[in-house]
């Protein structure tokens, strides 16, 4: 009698690879659009955290297989969970961790679109540090269309784009092209199909090309004064001039420039 033929391996949810200090992600759920199950966010979750004390990646892309770069959270999982509040819960509440540890990354993420981005998937392009779009990709929070307010895809949206323009893709659930997206500021730039690997390649490596460490406060310093008022966040931004001054990096850097000639850094 033959032996019995071992089950077909899940694919991986998540793939990674790294090269000349960027770090590619690529939501691997093509047959869902990439829809953030909780499998999914937890994956992510833990690879940015990973990523986080990675001295040697610089830059992260993140992308989706398939057809498209996000649709948001997987609802026949919701579905499938029917009334379990503290299911739901959970669901959201990882979600916003993940958004916030997008933000809170040391490293640059860049957001590399084609297709669809909607609801979560839309949250997670304008939670992105930077963005390159396919110029025949699509973005949208079509929630209030299936009785489901887009609440917190919203938090990320009206940070990331003016206000009426937030509200009107969130209550009338209509989509944007993306030159539209272009205009409002949800994304850096579209491009040709054709040219979307290497425009997103070429963010990244002058992203990468500069000192880390002034890269890691630039970063921080932009998301906190951006909550403070005036008065407060040019204090802050003083204090942080006055210790990113202090750091090896920015004496390599003004005398390499004052030299005529390429820095060295050495993040720190």
């Amino acid at each position: 009698m033959p032996a019995e033929a071992a089950p077909a391996s899940e694919p991986p949810l998540l793939l990674r690879s790294d090269s000349g200090g960027i770090a590619r992600l690529t939501m691997n759920r093509p047959r869902q659009y990439n829809a953030l199950s909780m499998a999914l966010m937890t994956e992510l979750q833990a690879t940015l955290d990973e990523i986080a004390e990675d001295s040697s990646v610089r830059a992260v892309i993140i992308e989706g297989a398939g057809k498209g770069f996000c649709a948001g959270h997987d609802l026949k999982e919701l579905r499938a969970q029917s009334g379990d509040r503290a299911f739901y819960q959970s669901v959201f509440k990882q979600c916003s961790k993940l958004m916030i540890r997008l933000t809170n990354l040391p490293q640059p993420v860049i957001a590399k679109v084609h297709g669809i981005a909607t609801a979560a998937g839309c949250q997670m392009v304008a939670t992105c540090d930077l963005a390159v779009a396919d110029a025949a990709s699509h973005f949208g929070t079509p929630g209030v269309n299936i009785g489901l307010f887009c609440s917190t895809p919203m938090v990320a949206l009206s940070r990331a784009v003016p206000r009426k323009q937030a509200l009107e893709m969130l209550l009338t659930g209509e989509m944007i092209d993306a030159e539209t997206a272009v205009g409002l500021g949800l994304i850096n730039r579209a491009v040709a199909a054709s040219d979307l690997e290497s425009e997103t390649e070429r963010l990244a490596e002058k992203v990468v090309a500069k000192s880390p460490l002034t890269v890691k406060i630039g970063k921080e310093a932009f998301y906190r004064q951006v909550e403070y008022g005036l008065v407060e966040a040019y204090a802050y931004t003083s204090e942080v001039m006055t210790t990113n001054m202090l750091a090896r990096d920015a004496e390599e850097g003004i005398d390499a420039f004052i030299e005529k000639r390429r820095p060295e850094w050495q993040g720190r």
